[in-house]
């Protein structure tokens, strides 16, 4: 790339470089045919914003409150694992990269970096993402995670059993690396990132090295998804009792089931089919916004397939309170490490700005659907506000 990156595909196309290609194919590959993972780009497409005229947007204001705290963007830092085969120490760099950008990030179960390594390091406003591989070892994840200062706890309901990528059983990716021919020949034709890998040994998954249990049988469990398929409401019930602070379901992808876990005790939902990577049928969260919002007050969260400032304010507009980034900050990390995420997040930042700008609009707190316009056929999920003004404007 002759030029400096400027949007955030630019930065996937320097992370596709220095990668060797089983590493990418990790980080950008989604569910068998990669539909879904498709389809959470395209329903963007779906929705034009509709500007304001006439109004001051001489000063803006991109911040948004959430949970009583302050965050300087609209957006944070999602979980998301083995960040350390990506570039070594990646969780904390991108826990760094999150606190001076001044918004949230969290920290996955299948991190590199334990719970506490990454609080000793980062003064940020800290989550911690669970997957329930074990009841005792969830306990004691989330007794750390409170200790450590974490302010919000996430729970991932959408992994019950591993997605079928396809681009990960091609390649035989998994931990350890197997040292094959083709990844040998994979790392002399990528010197910056076998120099790294090198130098750092192979990542392990940090919260499980310090545990009470065996550490290969749970980080083998991780690795391949296998998690407590039997956890249910009733189980919802004893994590809710066990966790003092704010807690948040992950994988929400129906509105019935928003509600469900707001009724439950939930303080808040993430609209998620994680990132495409699981069920590739899945419909996007942006498909059932709408009409999540229409059932909750509670706060709601969205993640999968954000590349633009423009998707972030459309996923505002139609009722989400903040989204989780995935792979756009990962992209940032894999290319130029910490320097490339604060790069994304800054580009982000200034997406979000000039969009509010255009739209007539000096918060992101207070866009509205009657920035947004559906574009073609509606989703039936979109929530009434939304339905009525596109059949008005139509």
């Amino acid at each position: 790339m002759a030029t400096k990156p400027v949007n955030v595909e630019d930065f996937r196309i320097l992370a596709q470089r220095r990668l060797p290609k089983m590493i990418f194919d990790y980080l950008e590959g989604g569910a068998e045919d990669e539909i879904g993972m498709k389809h959470n780009r395209e329903v963007f497409e779906r929705y034009r914003l509709m500007p304001r005229r006439l109004v001051d947007v001489s000063k803006r204001n991109i911040g948004i409150d959430l949970f009583g705290r302050h965050q300087a963007a609209p957006f944070m830092i999602g979980p998301t694992g083995l960040n350390a085969a990506l570039w070594p120490k990646g969780d904390i760099l991108l826990a760094r990269a999150a606190e001076k950008a001044g918004i949230p990030f969290v920290l996955s179960t299948a991190s590199n970096a334990s719970i506490e390594e990454v609080a000793d390091v980062s003064k940020g406003n800290l989550w911690f993402q669970l997957y329930i591989v074990q009841r005792n070892l969830a306990e004691q994840m989330v007794r750390r995670a409170e200790a450590a200062g974490y302010s919000a706890l996430v729970l991932t309901t959408d992994v019950g059993v591993n997605g079928n990528r396809e681009r990960d059983l091609r390649n035989n990716f998994g931990l350890p690396l197997r040292y094959t021919p083709g990844l040998i020949y994979d790392g002399v034709t990528h010197p910056r990132w076998s120099l790294g890998f090198m130098l750092n040994g192979m990542p392990q998954f940090g919260n499980f090295v310090t545990a009470d249990s065996s550490d290969v049988e749970m980080q083998a469990a991780v690795m391949h998804r296998q998690m407590d398929a039997s956890f249910s409401w009733d189980d919802f019930n004893w994590l809710r009792k066990l966790w003092p602070r704010k807690l948040l379901v992950k994988g929400i992808m129906r509105p019935d089931d928003a509600k469900r876990c707001i009724d439950a005790g939930a303080d808040g939902v993430i609209l998620s089919n994680h990132g495409g990577r699981q069920l590739d049928a899945a419909v996007s969260p942006l498909d059932v916004l709408g009409e999540s919002r229409a059932r909750i007050s509670a706060p709601i969260l969205i993640d999968s397939g954000f590349r633009r400032g423009t998707d972030i304010v459309k996923a505002l507009a139609l009722g989400a309170n903040a989204v989780l980034l995935g792979r756009a900050p990962l992209y940032g990390l894999a290319a130029t490490g910490e320097a490339g995420v604060n790069h994304v997040l800054t580009l982000l930042k200034d997406e979000v700005d000039r969009t509010l700008a255009q739209v007539g609009c000096a918060s992101a707190s207070q866009l509205s659907p009657d920035y947004v316009l559906a574009d073609g056929p509606m989703p039936t999920t979109a929530s009434p506000s939304v339905r009525t003004f596109a059949k008005v404007s139509g």
